[in-house]
C-alpha cells in the first residue's frame, strides 16, 4: 500500500506543483499585463514559432540517428522511423507521467525491433549521462559568459557568495570523503553504487570505442544546438527580446532546463523561469512572461501533436511491414 502510495505521489506531486504554478502565474499578473501577454502571444510571427518548431523536430531526428550508434555495438540496427516514432512517444508520455518515458522507449524498441530490454534501456541511461554532461557545460559556458551579470544576480537577492564558496568547497570535501569511503568499503550497498557507477561509466567511455564515434559526438552537439536554436529564434516573436545576445539566452535556457526537470514537461514553471532568467537583462516581466509562454506552448504543442501522431503511426507502420 505504502508503494503504491509513493507512486501516486511521484505521479500526482509534478501535476499539482504545475497547476498550481499556472494558477499562481495567471492571478499574480494583473489584468492589464494579462492582455498585453495574451497580445504578445497572439501576434507572434508563425514563421519564427513554426521555425522553432521545425528546429525541435530536427533535434528529435538526430537523437533517433544517434541512438543507433550505441545500439550497433549490441548487435541490433532498429529503423530509423521506428527509432524516431518511439522517441516522439516517449516525451509524449513524460508530459503526462515523468521519467515513464525511458520505460516505454525501451519496451517498444523490443516489441518493434526485438531488441531486449535490458539492452535498450542501458543506452537509454547512456544517453542520459551524456545529456547531465551537455547541459552542465552549456550551464560553465553561460557562467564564465556572463559571470559578472549572475554574480551581481545573486549579490542582489541577498546570497553570501563567500558563504556559498565555503558550502561548496565543503560539499567537494564531502564528495571526495563519500567516494574514498565507497571505495574501501566491502558493505553490499557500497558495491551496488560501485557497480551502477562503473555502468554508468562504461556506457559513457564506450562512445570513444564505437565505430562510428565522430558522427555520434556530432549527433548530440547538434541535439543540443537545436535546443538552444529553438530559444533563440523565438526571440525574434517579442519586440523587446530581439537585442538580446546569444550568451544571454543562455541563462534563460538553463533557468528553462531546471524547470523542464522539475514539472511535467515545465507546465506552469517553463515560463516563470526563462522570464525572471530574462530579467536580469532588463527585459519587462510582460515580454519576458510573452517569451516563455510562446517557446513552452511552441515546445508542449510540437510533443503533443507529433507524440499523438507517432502512438498511431508506429503499430501501423509495423503492421504493414
Amino acid at each position: 500500500m505504502t508503494s503504491i502510495l509513493k507512486k501516486n505521489l511521484k505521479i500526482i506531486l509534478p501535476m499539482a506543483l504545475g497547476v498550481f504554478l499556472v494558477w499562481y502565474s495567471y492571478n499574480s499578473t494583473t489584468p492589464e499585463n494579462r492582455k498585453e501577454i495574451i497580445f504578445y502571444i497572439k501576434e507572434a510571427d508563425p514563421l519564427y514559432v513554426l521555425l522553432s518548431v521545425f528546429l525541435g523536430v530536427l533535434g528529435h531526428i538526430s537523437r533517433a540517428v544517434r541512438w543507433n550508434y550505441l545500439l550497433e555495438p549490441l548487435g541490433y540496427n532498429p529503423r530509423i522511423i521506428n527509432n524516431i516514432l518511439i522517441i516522439l512517444i516517449s516525451y509524449f508520455a513524460n508530459l503526462g507521467i515523468p521519467r515513464t518515458g525511458e520505460v516505454l522507449r525501451a519496451t517498444a524498441l523490443t516489441t518493434y525491433e526485438n531488441v531486449p530490454f535490458e539492452k535498450g534501456f542501458g543506452t537509454i541511461v547512456t544517453e542520459r549521462v551524456i545529456d547531465v554532461i551537455m547541459l552542465l557545460s552549456i550551464i560553465l559556458i553561460t557562467f564564465l559568459l556572463q559571470t559578472d551579470v549572475i554574480m551581481n544576480m545573486l549579490q542582489e537577492r541577498g546570497f553570501n557568495l563567500n558563504g556559498l564558496l565555503i558550502l561548496a568547497g565543503a560539499g567537494i570535501i564531502l564528495f571526495i570523503l563519500f567516494v574514498a569511503l565507497i571505495k574501501k568499503s566491502k558493505n553490499a550497498f557500497a558495491q551496488k553504487i560501485k557497480t551502477f557507477v562503473k555502468g554508468l561509466l562504461d556506457g559513457v567511455f564506450s562512445i570513444f570505442k564505437m565505430k562510428h564515434k565522430w558522427l555520434f559526438i556530432f549527433h548530440t552537439l547538434f541535439i543540443w544546438g537545436c535546443y538552444i536554436g529553438m530559444l533563440w529564434i523565438i526571440k525574434f516573436t517579442v519586440p523587446e527580446t530581439i537585442s538580446l545576445t546569444l550568451s544571454q539566452l543562455l541563462v534563460a535556457f538553463v533557468a528553462g532546463a531546471f524547470a523542464m526537470a522539475t514539472t511535467n514537461g515545465g507546465i506552469g514553471l517553463y515560463p516563470i523561469a526563462v522570464s525572471s532568467a530574462l530579467t536580469i537583462f532588463g527585459i519587462s516581466t510582460v515580454s519576458g512572461d510573452a517569451f516563455g509562454w510562446i517557446i513552452w506552448i511552441a515546445q508542449t504543442l510540437m510533443i503533443v501533436v507529433f507524440g499523438a501522431i507517432s502512438f498511431i503511426l508506429l503499430p501501423l507502420l509495423n503492421r504493414i511491414k
